[in-house]
């Protein structure tokens, strides 16, 4: 009894539905709708199932590419939009205006994913072009960006006229018309539009980054991006608004790269007084053998000055004859060793302590190497540690650093340092001078 009354149920079900024509066009399409999301569904599953195992034969590794840039998701995307297109015939009682009205937007879907497919796999080309020898030398990512341009600009008119049911070259003669009132009008929009696009399409910035822009007066951290502006807070609290199509057309520091790798850089220098630079006696070779950090220095080094000295033959003892240890390289070997046991320097980058070109303020020992640390306030308290540390060693080598003398020291003359003095001889001082 129950499949008779279930039977008789459903006869006067399709009976109400030939009576209501809307309803049952309505149910068809909520049919056609979940039997294409279903097929979707499916098709997506068997594209990306299928392109994973093909992927994994080394002549076809470049599907990786495509898998990664999602061309096989955005190309399985179409099939949902493909069954309504051609599967709205099948609609009871749809009527020819809503089948061709629904049949325009299935089809507007299908040119929107097609679209979205190809500029994906223009992205895939770009990461396999990336990995060819050519792409040290020659980049093709302008060109690649320009076709995307072109390819969006163009799907988009012809989604629109076949939305509306109009021919794509109405709307571009439409559009050549009121070109020049829009580029008139909207001239900053559009430059900061496009500026948007290409600092996110390329990565260039992110709200929180670290970025400096001179022309501006902008040294702080980004704190908000919008059409039109790009917001940056100084470490002085102040906020400077910079229009998003200047950091196209003018050039931008981010230190974003220096966060993410760990470390940051310290790159200055000691200016040593020349008039100290001069070769070590015996007796500071072997007071200087007793720093643990030179011992291997030394050792080594004595060996190598032997066996160039040896090697010369019988020369005059001038020091212009032989190699010996300097103070400054000594210094130098042991500032380098320094840095390489210090618990807050990156080992894992470059660390080096080098001389630069001798000028009027004396011999230039550059400290160049990276903190531990990124955090500002860490940052300063290390490199402040090093500098202290190798400022009070400088002694020990038998050097100084470069000081202009100030208008004490021209009284004073060369009877010492005011400052050295207690004060009541230091006031005496001053007074006979």
């Amino acid at each position: 009894m129950d499949i008779q009354r279930l039977w008789h149920d459903t006869l006067d079900l399709w009976g109400t539905l030939d009576q209501h024509p809307t309803l049952h066009a309505a149910l068809g399409l909520a049919v056609l709708l979940l039997i294409s999301l279903v097929i979707g569904r499916l098709t997506r599953f068997l594209v990306l199932h299928a392109s994973r195992l093909l992927a994994r034969q080394q002549a076809l590794k470049w599907l990786d590419d495509l898998r990664h840039n999602k061309v096989f998701h955005r190309l399985a995307q179409i099939s949902p939009s493909l069954i309504i297109q051609f599967g709205l015939k099948l609609v009871p009682e749809l009527g020819a205006t809503a089948q061709h009205f629904l049949g325009n937007v299935a089809l507007a879907f299908s040119l929107l994913f097609m679209t979205m497919a190809v500029s994906c796999l223009l992205d895939a080309l770009l990461d396999i072009y990336a990995r060819t020898e050519h792409a040290r030398t020659r980049s093709i990512k302008g060109y690649v960006q320009l076709a995307k341009l072109v390819l969006w600009v163009l799907s988009v008119i012809v989604i629109i006229a076949t939305l509306i049911d109009r021919s794509p070259l109405l709307l571009l003669s439409g559009l050549g018309a009121m070109s020049a009132v829009l580029l008139l009008v909207y001239k900053d929009t559009l430059l900061s539009f496009v500026a948007s696009v290409q600092l996110t399409s390329n990565d260039m910035l992110h709200v929180g980054d670290w970025i400096e822009v001179p022309q501006v007066g902008a040294d702080g951290d980004v704190v908000d991006i919008t059409l039109h502006t790009v917001k940056v807070q100084n470490f002085d609290k102040t906020i400077v608004s910079i229009p998003t199509w200047r950091l196209m057309s003018e050039s931008f520091r981010n230190y974003r790269g220096m966060q993410q790798s760990g470390g940051r850089r310290i790159k200055r220098s000691l200016f040593i007084d020349a008039a100290g630079v001069r070769f070590l006696t015996r007796e500071e070779e072997q007071r200087l053998s007793g720093v643990r950090l030179l011992g291997d220095y030394l050792t080594s080094k004595r060996e190598e000055l032997q066996a160039w000295n040896e090697a010369l033959g019988p020369v005059p003892e001038l020091s212009a004859n032989r190699r010996q240890l300097t103070n400054i390289g000594t210094f130098r070997a042991f500032a380098l060793a320094y840095l390489r046991n210090h618990p807050n320097v990156h080992q894992s980058m470059t660390c080096m302590v080098r001389q630069m070109q001798t000028g009027a303020e004396g011999v230039p020992l550059e400290i160049y190497c990276f903190t531990t640390t990124t955090v500002w306030a860490e940052y300063e308290r290390i490199q402040g540690d090093i500098f202290d540390y190798l400022l009070a060693v400088l002694p020990e080598f038998g050097l100084s650093l470069y000081q202009q003398p100030s208008g004490n020291d021209m009284r004073v003359g060369l009877q010492g340092r005011p400052a050295e003095l207690p004060a009541p001889q230091r006031q005496q001082q001053w007074e006979e001078a």
